[in-house]
């Protein structure tokens, strides 16, 4: 993958083409464009969050080498922007095509933190249109936590392109079929009980789900604790070999 193509079905497109090429300042390394179509291309999303830098940065690793192209860092305990930080650094060197995101902003000064150290896509556990202005300014992609359409609705007005379905083991994929129906230009993207098996994922791609975001149901306690990040990315291009097989 050093040439920075990404293949998924018969969708290949450049990396490369997409990099922000004015980098005298700190910004999203990859255009809004490029981040929702790297998403269609690879639908799959670890989430992730740890106050310990090298093992970050083997989780990530181990990511990318299955396949995946977007990364999410939650931001939880203390120096997490500085863990997140890092993570840039090492994907600027290693891994041209990885597009590394937040998640768990709540407020717009936060967001902004993390989007002068690189973030490439903002992820908030509900709608905030103070964090969309300021991602909107800066062309950042904002991928809210929605759980009605009222709520899908006002974020979309606000020019939120891809919703975060959460939580999703209490809306279930009915849900997004039902939303599907009167909303099929809806980008759904679940985070909430996944699990990456093929009944989990088939009934939520098969319901219309667009994307999937896995946490610890995908990076589990037993491999972080062991750091067998072999196992690691095993685990991960088998969910998204399964995904290839149930995505409509």
């Amino acid at each position: 993958m050093s040439d920075g193509v990404v293949l998924w079905g018969n969708l290949s497109f450049y990396s490369s083409v997409s990099y922000n090429t004015f980098n005298t300042i700190a910004m999203a390394r990859f255009s809004r464009l490029h981040t929702y179509q790297a998403l269609h291309a690879v639908p799959l999303v670890p989430l992730f969050s740890s106050t310990d830098v090298e093992v970050s940065k083997n989780v990530l690793k181990a990511c990318y080498k299955a396949g995946v192209r977007l990364f999410e860092l939650t931001n939880r305990g203390d120096f997490a922007h500085e863990i997140f930080g890092e993570l840039v650094k090492a994907a600027n060197r290693e891994y041209p095509d990885m597009i590394l995101g937040v998640g768990t902003i709540l407020d717009a000064p936060t967001a902004a933190l993390y989007m002068q150290l690189g973030a490439d896509f903002v992820v908030s556990p509900s709608f905030n249109a103070e964090v969309a202005k300021v991602c909107n300014r800066r062309k950042v992609p904002y991928l809210p936590g929605c759980a009605t359409l009222t709520e899908i609705t006002n974020a979309e007005e606000w020019g939120v392109e891809v919703i975060k379905l959460f939580p999703g083991d209490t809306l279930s994929p009915q849900f997004v079929k039902s939303l599907k129906a009167p909303m099929p230009w809806t980008t759904v993207l679940v985070t909430g009980g996944v699990e990456p098996t093929q009944e989990s994922l088939g009934k939520w791609f098969g319901a219309g789900a667009d994307a999937v975001g896995i946490g610890s149901n995908l990076l589990t306690k037993e491999i972080l604790v062991n750091r067998d990040w072999d196992a690691l990315e095993a685990r991960v291009k088998a969910a998204l070999e399964i995904i290839k097989t149930v995505k409509k």
